[in-house]
This record gives structure tokens, C-alpha cells and sequence, in this order.
């Protein structure tokens, strides 16, 4: 089995806009725990058990949340975070909580120098953890919706939200109002699934399947291949979400 996988556990798999958090950790047997325990709790998780393992997930995912241990072989825990912390992309941002069975004064006091958000001592009750992983999520959460933001950008896109203008570079994309509208929906709950109903507005009320030809339409004016969309996401019988660079 790779050091690195994805966790699928329970009946239901989490839905597609849950919160994705790699738990970081050498132990198999608490890779596996907090894997199967975190998913019942309605997260998406993906393992790794090493520092390096865990530098090659972010290369090609977006996490919400990172749960570290310290000892670890190789880089430990407390290295890994401060590697983080200076990378200056949005890898760099990521929310950590530590985990460990040092629960001495200075190490804590380091960890949090290191830009730690939360310090977990083992052993620790389940419980608690999901708690703390919810408490990180949510602050995370109204510090972004607490920004005002009056563009977002994907790729090598930017919109504009005031001024319902879309670019690449100094090019202007041409929209039809109803792209704009659209795309505007989108931007401002980036990350988030917006209904087709949502989208089609109330003068197409009962006729919503009409977006997806409009979504298409959209696709290829924003994306590389339309085919297979990176930023304008299908969220399979709910509608679709914009994901936007952080």
C-alpha cells in the first residue's frame, strides 16, 4: 500500500465541497484511525507518512487543513511547518494543526512560532480533535468571507466582481449578460456549489437545464480544455462551482 492515498471510509462517501485535510502521520495504524474517523465525520481525507510524502500531495492538491505530527522520521513535524510557512504561494496558508506526545511548555511555544494554528497532545480523544479541525475551519472561514474581495482568480483568468469584467493578462473576454451573470454567481460563492436554478435566475424558473449549455458555452471561454474543466466544476446533481486560485 502507498504511504500516500486517499481515504474513502464509511457508508457515504463526503460530498464533494467538504473540507479536504491531509493528515500527516508515520504510524499506519493512526493514518488508518483518523483517516476512517475523520471521513465519518463527513471529510474528505488523504494520508501521507512522511514530510516528503506530504510536500508531494500539496504539489497537486488543495487542502483546507493539515493534521501534522512532530515526530516523524526524517524532516519532523515542527521542520515540515516551518518550510510551509515560508512557502510564499497559497500552499504557505494552509491551516495546521500538531499533533504530538511532547507536551512541554517550549515545545508548544515553537510549534506556534512556526505558524502552527492549534497544538493537540497524544493520546487525545477522536472527539476532541474533530472539535478543534472544526473550530480551525470555521475561523478559517470568516477571516476569507471577512475580506472584501473584489476580484478572484483562476488559471489565467481574473474577474472583476464590481465591474463583471473578465481578463486573461490585459485581454478582455468578451460575456454575454447572461456568462456575466453567471460567472459573477460563481465568483462570489467561490468554492461553494451554486444550484442550476441559481444560475438559470428567476425568468428561467423550471427550464434550469438550459444552464448547462450556457455553462459549456462558459467552459470554453475560461478553460484549456472544456472537456475537462479545472476551475468550472460539475457537482454531480447539485450544479457547479468556480474554484479559484487563493
Amino acid at each position: 500500500m502507498s504511504q500516500t492515498e486517499a481515504a474513502v471510509s464509511g457508508t457515504d462517501a463526503p460530498a464533494d465541497d467538504a473540507a479536504h485535510l491531509l493528515v500527516v502521520d508515520d504510524d499506519r495504524r493512526i493514518r488508518q484511525l483518523l483517516s476512517r474517523y475523520l471521513s465519518e465525520q463527513g471529510y474528505r481525507v488523504t494520508t501521507a507518512g512522511t514530510a516528503a510524502d506530504a510536500a508531494a500531495c500539496l504539489k497537486s492538491i488543495s487542502f483546507d487543513l493539515i493534521v501534522l505530527d512532530v515526530m516523524m522520521p526524517g524532516e519532523n513535524g515542527f521542520d515540515f511547518a516551518a518550510k510551509l510557512r515560508a512557502d510564499a504561494s497559497d500552499r504557505g496558508q494552509v491551516p495546521i494543526l500538531m499533533l504530538t506526545a511532547r507536551s512541554e511548555t517550549e515545545d508548544r511555544v515553537r510549534g506556534f512560532e512556526t505558524g502552527v494554528d492549534d497544538f493537540l497532545a497524544k493520546p487525545f480523544e477522536p472527539r476532541e480533535l474533530s472539535l478543534r479541525i472544526a473550530s480551525i475551519l470555521k475561523r478559517t472561514k470568516q477571516f476569507i468571507a471577512s475580506e472584501t474581495v473584489t476580484q478572484v482568480r483562476f488559471g489565467d483568468f481574473t474577474f472583476d466582481l464590481g465591474r463583471s469584467e473578465l481578463r486573461t493578462g490585459t485581454e478582455m473576454i468578451r460575456l454575454t449578460d447572461r456568462e456575466r451573470e453567471m460567472l459573477r454567481l460563481l465568483a462570489e460563492n467561490a468554492g461553494e456549489t451554486v444550484s442550476r436554478d441559481t444560475l438559470a435566475g428567476p425568468t428561467a424558473a423550471g427550464n434550469e437545464r438550459t444552464i448547462d449549455v450556457q455553462v459549456n458555452r462558459l467552459r470554453h471561454k475560461i478553460e484549456r480544455d472544456p472537456a475537462n474543466p479545472q476551475h468550472l466544476q460539475t457537482v454531480r446533481g447539485a450544479g457547479y462551482r468556480l474554484l479559484i486560485d487563493r
